[in-house]
């Protein structure tokens, strides 16, 4: 998927706020909005090599969002608003999970008053995906998510494993914003409910992939699925 708007290299500085970081842009610091509500544990270094979008909406508060960062040599995508969109293309385009049928849809209703990131309406059955957004790799070749304790990733493995049991076709798709790995891990010593609920979640049915990116000033490509390590 190429990025919409101009994407400029700069540096990283520092995040506060949740939201917000600067960045040294051409020689200038700058205030961008960092659109990902996680640690981005490992990736929050001084001087770190960034990709940033010049964004076009004249009514912006912030001329610049964080679309990457580097960790030494890889481009790690931090924007946790494309993975739905890149997932459901690649769907559409039948370049991944080429057995799924039906008309596709984003964000539609379910379970306790959920969305599902992209739903599949077929009368042999409908399909539910949950899309993670990961960043985070602390071992070689190994990608893991999440980065930090996330409740909200608890409740999409439940109601998941809850449609599951009633029959429906579900799956989990880690998409994994780097290229430098080749697995893919829970991180159960930083978020062992949500560890413990995706054990629940797979024996109730729900299917787990995973899906490795190549991140350029161009734009992130899902490469190709990787293994997910057996707990």
């Amino acid at each position: 998927m190429k990025y919409k708007e101009e994407i400029l290299e700069g540096f990283f500085i520092k995040r506060y706020k949740r939201f917000f970081v600067d960045l040294k842009i051409d020689n200038k610091i700058v205030t961008a909005y960092c659109p990902n509500t996680g640690s981005l544990l490992g990736l929050l270094k001084d001087g770190s090599k960034v990709l940033v979008a010049k964004v076009e909406n004249p009514n912006a508060k912030l001329k610049f969002r964080l679309e990457a960062i580097k960790d030494f040599k890889t481009f790690v995508g931090i924007n946790t608003l494309l993975p739905n969109d890149i997932v459901f293309n690649a769907i559409k385009e039948k370049k991944i999970l080429q057995e799924i049928k039906g008309e596709l849809k984003k964000e539609v209703k379910y379970g306790k008053n959920s969305r599902v990131d992209i739903f599949a309406n077929h009368p042999n059955g409908d399909t539910y995906i949950e899309v993670k957004s990961v960043t985070l790799s602390r071992k070689r070749n190994l990608a893991e998510f999440p980065d930090a304790v996330t409740s909200r990733g608890s409740k999409h493995l439940v109601e998941l494993s809850n449609m599951s049991k009633k029959g429906s076709n579900c799956i989990l798709i880690y998409l994994i914003q780097r290229n430098d790995v080749d697995r893919f891990s829970i991180a159960k010593d930083l978020d062992n409910e949500y560890y413990k609920n995706s054990l629940i979640a797979k024996k109730n049915g729900v299917k787990f992939r995973a899906f490795k990116c190549n991140v350029s000033v161009e734009g992130i490509d899902i490469i190709s699925e990787i293994n997910i390590d057996e707990d």
